[in-house]
């Protein structure tokens, strides 16, 4: 039977690649991966079209398996990976620089076509160093492009407008996952060309003949990461009877066009203007290639105007997954394999801090500031339950020649200064849900609106409204386009509204 010609597409300068990339996240659980066996797997895969292979550095053996490959054929292929470090306080050049240069190493090339960036906390400011630090190895030509994974709308235009070129972004987009539409994001990566590399297209595998009319599993535990992940994205869009309904009309849909569910899930995807290319999981052993040639049938149909229709009304019964893309890693609901974050960030407990605030100490927080000393104050002090933050502005981290956060943007200044704000509640026990006042300047009056917008947006994410007083005034310093001060009270037990 021969198989359907490819969709390809184009990233970055002119980059060549399928509009299904494999990835390799599967190698994380396999410990004991044939280096030539799967070397010999991504070469059958790269002579049916498939050349494009996506990983990380914490993929198991996938970056080795590239430098195998590299070794032994002279096939085209394209690797991308990602470096996800732990924001841990390590900002240097040469942490980055060894990171960079052990994933040339295993995947034997001098160049990263594509190094895609992590982040696990927008109030850490670790990221900004690292990704500065990717830069100046991008000008050295160690990495060909930069990218980054499961960030939101309001973060991929901060980057953007504080002049890092972002490429691609690497978002989970499903018919059950809808935030890269919903939200902001495809906006964003269409207005500044960013491709969405999309990922958890066929929820893990429950997007498939194999669930439908099935009953929900009940032990979660005994499911596999990926569908112990996904069992959780369905539980939040409704539960078990909406998702059977999308799973017929998917079914339906399948039958006229002779071909399967996840090709049906997967085509629906691929029909988003935004999306270049979805990732689609593979584990590199013998029977790759017939799963790829099975995959592929995704080329062989065209959704009609009736099948939108008919998902679009399946779709109706389903909730919206809470938040943008990547808040599963970020905020409650934690959308992970184990229901939380213990996977993937280790929490410090601040012995000296629960011992202050134990005793009624007053605490006061600082950022190493120049002019903290010489003015005589603090970011934030915290006495009792009570935290007082001062007027901030979207200064860039220290020892960074970066102009402001955001540059010429309010909205995107906003969004910095708020997480600067967020990091020094963390720092002294509180969240930003505790914040019950801001207090917001803004120098010119045009640009309220955004600023509010970044504002609500922040806050609606936490789940409070605190009270908020916004004027226009000069400000100190041509760059700076907002400052906003705030203040917290810690340990509130949810959130009354009332109306008039």
């Amino acid at each position: 039977m021969s198989l359907p010609p490819i969709e390809r597409t184009t990233i970055g300068d002119g980059i060549s690649i399928p509009r299904m990339i494999s990835g390799l996240w599967q190698l994380v659980d396999d410990k004991n991966v044939d280096l030539d066996a799967a070397a010999h797997a991504m070469k059958l895969l790269a002579d049916l079209g498939l050349d494009c292979f996506d990983m990380a550095d914490h993929y198991g053996d996938a970056e080795l398996v590239v430098g195998r490959f590299r070794a032994t054929s002279s096939q085209h292929m394209l690797a991308f990976t990602k470096w996800c470090p732990p924001e841990n306080g390590i900002k240097s050049f040469e942490a980055a620089e060894q990171a960079v240069d052990l994933a040339l190493r295993r995947m034997g090339q001098e160049q990263i076509t594509l190094m895609q960036y992590h982040i696990w906390d927008y109030s850490d400011d670790t990221y900004w160093h690292n990704l500065a630090h990717l830069r100046t190895m991008q000008q050295q030509g160690k990495i060909k492009h930069i990218g980054v994974t499961n960030i939101d709308a309001a973060h991929l235009e901060l980057l953007i407008d504080t002049g890092f070129e972002i490429t691609t972004n690497q978002v989970p987009c499903s018919v059950l996952d809808q935030r890269l539409v919903r939200g902001r994001l495809a906006s964003v990566c269409e207005k500044h060309k960013v491709g969405v590399l999309a990922y958890g297209t066929l929820l893990g595998g429950f997007l498939s003949e194999k669930w439908l009319g099935q009953p929900e599993p009940e032990d979660i535990d005994a499911l596999n990461g990926s569908l112990r992940k996904y069992l959780r994205f369905i539980r939040v869009a409704g539960g078990w009877e909406p998702f059977q309904g999308l799973l017929r009309a998917l079914s339906t849909i399948a039958h006229a066009h002779n071909v399967s569910i996840p090709a049906v899930a997967t085509r629906y995807v691929l029909d988003i203007p935004t999306v270049s290319t979805v990732i689609v999981g593979c584990r590199l052993t013998s029977d790759s290639s017939r799963y790829a040639e099975r995959n592929l049938e995704v080329f062989s149909f065209r959704l009609t105007e009736d099948d939108h229709a008919l998902i679009q009304k399946a779709q109706q019964a389903l909730l919206d997954i809470p938040g943008d893309c990547g808040d599963e890693y970020r905020r409650p609901p934690y959308l992970t394999a184990a229901g939380d974050l213990s996977h993937h960030i280790n929490i410090v407990q601040n012995d000296e801090l629960r011992e202050a605030i134990a005793t009624g100490r007053r605490i006061e927080y600082s950022i190493g500031s120049p002019w903290e000393p010489i003015a005589g104050y603090c970011r934030a002090v915290r006495t009792g339950n009570h935290v007082c933050i001062s007027g901030t502005t979207a200064n860039s981290p220290s020892s960074l020649s970066l102009p402001v956060l955001g540059r010429h943007s309010a909205r995107s200044q906003t969004v910095a200064i708020l997480d600067i704000i967020s990091r020094a509640l963390k720092a002294l026990g509180g969240t930003l849900s505790d914040v019950v006042r801001t207090r917001i300047i803004v120098r010119n009056e045009a640009d309220c609106k955004e600023v509010s917008q970044a504002h609500g947006w922040v806050f609606q994410c936490e789940g409070v409204r605190p009270s908020n007083t916004l004027f226009v005034a000069s400000l100190i310093g041509s760059e700076y386009l907002v400052e906003i001060e705030a203040e917290a009270r810690l340990g509130s037990a949810g959130v009354l509204r009332l109306s008039s």
